[in-house]
Order: C-alpha cells, then structure tokens, then sequence
C-alpha cells in the first residue's frame, strides 16, 4: 500500500507540474482544483479498491503497455496519453493568456461537478466490473458484465470519461481547450468500436449482452 499511495503522490507532482508550470504563477484557482479533486479522488478509489478489490488495483497501476494488450491499443494508449498531458499544458498556458477569467467562475464550477461525476462514476464502474483494466485484451475468466451501470451504457468508463474530457477545460478555464476536447471524444468513440470488435470476437456472452443493451455512452443517443 505504501508503493500505491507514493505513485499516487508522484502522479499528482507531475500534475501539478504540468499544469503550474505553464500557467507560469501559483495563483491558479481552477488549477489547484483540479489537483486537489486528482488527489483526493484517486486516493479514495485506491483505498477503496485496495481493501475491496486489490486485483483490480493491481490492473489499474500496472504499466499500460502490456504482453497481452492488443498491438492497436498499445499506439493508440500511448499517443492518447502523450497528447492528454499536451493538453493539459495548453490549456493551462491560455487560461493564464486570458488572465484567467475567460471562463465564468459559474462554468468553472460547473466543470468542477462534471469531474466530480467522474470521479463517482469510476468509482461506481469499479464497484460492478472486476475486469476493468486499462488496457484492452480479455483477461482470464473474465465474463460479460451486466450490472450497476452496465445495465444501462455498454461502457460507463468511457462515458464518464467525458465529463471528465468536458468539465477539465471549464474548470482550467480554456475555451480553445473546450473545442480541442471534441479530438479526444473522437478519439475514445474509436477505440470503443475496436473494443467491442474484440470483446463481439473473444467474450462468450458479449453479442447477446450489446443486444439487450444498445447504448454504448448516453441513452437515446449512441
């Protein structure tokens, strides 16, 4: 648990660091909100998962490039995280362009409650799906998951990774970050497809499952 808690604490350095460092000043609101819902939050599910669920905490900070990964994830995990860290920076170096007020305080709030969300919707994902790895290959005993909030989206992970991609720009207060947020909407919608490509291929179960639940992010929507 000490190991956990410490990469916990280094991720959070390195945050900060990207998202301070930019912004050129320690007098940034939307910044140190974000820093602190991390840690805070992440900390939580780790303990939470680490007395419930730890071969899933096992999963989630293992590397995420993996032997059993699936060779098209590996580019695009990588270049997803390369180019989320990008932006991060970016949208901290046009918050502080702006003088950091670009944003209404109301919108940055808002973003605040979407990670909020987020963060609840991971947790809750965790809660239901032991096999929720980071990465995509199908795993040893794994079955279809049709429970909590795989009872109403196919992938609540993912749909809650868009209040996160959303609410991030608003609370770090970056219009231009806002639009750039539609590059990683895309991005996660294809690597959905290809996922379920595997899953339709691999998992006993997962063609009567997308059946009976036909919604993928948002119900009625896709």
């Amino acid at each position: 648990m000490v190991k956990v808690t410490l990469q916990i604490a280094a991720w959070t350095a390195v945050m900060a660091a990207m998202i301070l460092w930019p912004a050129g000043t320690l007098a940034y609101p939307g910044g140190w909100a974000f820093i602190g819902m991390f840690a805070v939050g992440g900390l939580a599910i780790t303990l939470w998962l680490a007395k419930r669920n730890p071969r899933l905490l096992r999963e989630r900070m293992s590397s995420p490039v993996q032997r059993d990964q699936k060779p098209w994830d590996r580019i695009w995990l990588s270049l997803f995280i390369l180019l989320f860290c990008a932006w991060m920076m970016f949208m901290a170096w046009d918050a502080a362009r702006t003088g950091f007020n670009a944003v209404p305080a109301w919108l940055q709030a808002v973003g605040g409650v979407f990670i909020g969300l987020y963060l609840l919707g991971v947790w809750w994902t965790f809660r239901e799906n032991t096999f929720a790895a980071p990465v995509v290959k199908i795993q040893q005993d794994q079955r279809v998951i049709d429970t909590g909030p795989y009872a109403v989206v196919r992938h609540p992970m993912y749909a809650s990774a868009l209040l996160l991609i959303v609410g991030l720009p608003l609370l770090l207060g970056s219009w231009i970050g806002l639009v750039m947020s539609v590059v990683f909407i895309l991005g996660i919608s294809w690597r959905t497809l290809h996922e379920e490509g595997a899953l339709r291929a691999e998992l006993k179960g997962y063609d009567e499952y997308a059946a009976r639940v036909r919604y993928r992010f948002i119900p009625l929507v896709w």
